[in-house]
Formats: structure tokens, sequence, C-alpha cells
């Protein structure tokens, strides 16, 4: 069998993995890349588990890729919401997700809030939790990837556990399902509805006291990039943007519903929202024009 014919059946699994390690999809799709291009390069004739030892080679590229960007930054990154993945509500034209990789990235654990989460990880924590809390890596292989013991290993996730839980509930890495993704998607509607209205009294009624704003906007003209919290701050940002609500869509972002801005059919913005209890509790912003433009948008654009 050629080395294409073998790492296919394995792509949308690593591509998953990368995704949540890096929170880019372009830098995931690397990553896989080069993986492939490891396996071109390797006899791999008596390697017994070949997912096993491919999920190694793309999470220690992942691994070096991070590191990457810590060294590059000169202070920490105050607000960076990662890539999401958009896609049509069901029943609007396209089923979502629409591919094996689609569902291999909107996997368990893969809310935008869950990853601006991890972005706050060391490179170290962030492939422990990855690897052992998401695909269930055990922490012998984790600890050869890392170069470490596998109880380093798992002091490693364990410390990225307790980062999670300090952030909160938003932060929780199961998926919505079922009754509360149909809620989800009717408080997201609420919000729409309220934001198109100009009715700042009912949109402050679905916001959880303590909810907190990211606004990723690059050099964009929504910027600056701005993380705010509490009602009236972010009341106070919806007020703004009041004028572009009537081009917000629901659309599917990172498997539950979320919201696509885009006036005249040009991307302005990418919100997730999480919810809890029948409030919002965490809205991610991606308003980075750049970063946008990479982004495919053509199924939920047409």
């Amino acid at each position: 069998m050629d080395d294409a014919a073998l790492f296919e059946p394995h792509r949308a699994h690593l591509r998953g993995v990368a995704y949540r390690m890096l929170g880019s999809l372009s830098e995931a799709d690397d990553a896989v890349q080069e993986a492939w291009l490891r396996l071109a390069r390797s006899d791999t004739d008596g390697v017994a588990n070949l997912r096993a030892w491919l999920t190694t080679v793309v999470s220690r590229v992942c691994l070096d890729m991070l590191r990457s960007r810590a060294s590059r930054r000169e202070d920490p990154l105050d607000v960076h919401v990662p890539d999401p993945v958009v896609r049509p509500l069901p029943g609007h034209g396209v089923e979502a997700p629409d591919g094996p990789e689609d569902r291999a990235v909107l996997a368990d654990s893969v809310g935008l809030a869950l990853l601006v989460v991890l972005d706050t990880l060391s490179p170290s924590e962030r492939l422990a939790f990855v690897l052992h809390d998401v695909f269930a890596v055990p922490f012998d292989e984790i600890g050869t990837v890392l170069d470490r013991s596998p109880g380093a290993a798992k002091q490693l996730a364990s410390r990225a556990r307790a980062r999670l839980r300090a952030a909160g509930p938003h932060a929780d890495p199961g998926r919505v399902r079922g009754a509360d993704a149909r809620h989800h998607r009717d408080v997201v509607r609420a919000f729409v509805a309220a934001s198109r209205d100009g009715d700042l009294e009912r949109l402050a009624r679905l916001l959880a006291p303590d909810v907190t704003l990211h606004a990723d906007a690059g050099a964009g003209p929504a910027g600056p990039s701005r993380t705010v919290r509490g009602v009236d701050a972010v009341v106070a940002q919806a007020r703004q943007f009041a004028a572009l609500s009537s081009a917000a869509r629901v659309v599917l972002v990172n498997g539950v519903a979320g919201v696509l801005v885009a006036p005249r059919g040009k991307p302005f913005a990418v919100i997730g929202f999480t919810v809890d209890d029948g409030l919002v509790t965490e809205l991610d912003i991606l308003a980075d024009p750049e970063r946008l433009a990479r982004l495919d948008l053509t199924t939920v654009l047409n």
C-alpha cells in the first residue's frame, strides 16, 4: 500500500488534533501536511499502530509551532479569538458538518470558549491536556512527545485542568447537545432579534451578570481588539455596532449556534456564543479582516 493510501484514513483525526493544539485552521493544515511529509520520508514497516505514530508526529510538529509562536511574542497576547469553523444551520440548504474533516474538527471539546482558555496554557500543558483529556492518549506516550516522564506529563495535564476549572463552566470541554443545543440556538436568535430591534433592555436580560466579550479585530475597522466584562460594558459594545445587526445571520460556529455578520455579503465578524442556564456568559468575536478572508465561508454566504 502506498503512503497516500496509508495516510488518508487518518487525515481527519490528525486535523482535529492539530486544530485543538493550535486554534488555527491554516496552521492545523500545515501541521498535517508536515506529518504526511515525514511519513513519506520514513520507513514505517515496523510500526504496529500507524494512527498512534502519526498522532505523535503531528503533536510534535504542533508543539514546535506553539513554542515558536510563544517565543515570537514580546508581550502576552491580550485578545486572540481562535479560528472558528462556520457552517450553515441544518435545514438551510447544506447539512453541517459536511465532510469527515469537519466532523473531526467539530467533535467534543472544541468550543471557541475552550480554545480561548487553551491559548493561555503553556505549550506543554496544552499538549498534555489535549492528547490525554480529549484523545485519551496514555501519559507514557505523551511523555515521549514532551521528553518527560509519564508522571510529569500527568502533572501538566492536571495543571491545565485546574486552569480550565478556574475559567468557569463556559470552558467546559463538553459539546452542547440535543435540547441544550436547541435552547442555545433560541437564545442566540433572541440576541440577534433584540439587536435588530434596538431593544437594549431586552438584550441586557439575555446576558449573565459576569458576561465576558473577547473581540479580536486585528488591524480592522472594528478595532481596537479588547476584552470587556459585565452587562453594561457588553451592551455598550452592542450599541456601537447596532447598525450592522441587520446583516447578522445565525449559523453554526464550532457546532453550535453563533452569528455571522456580513453586510452586502462581505464578512465583517463571526461571533461564538457560550450559553449557561439561559444566559449568554461569553461572546468570542473574530473581526480581523485578514483572518476572516482565510476562512471557508462559501456555504454560509451563498
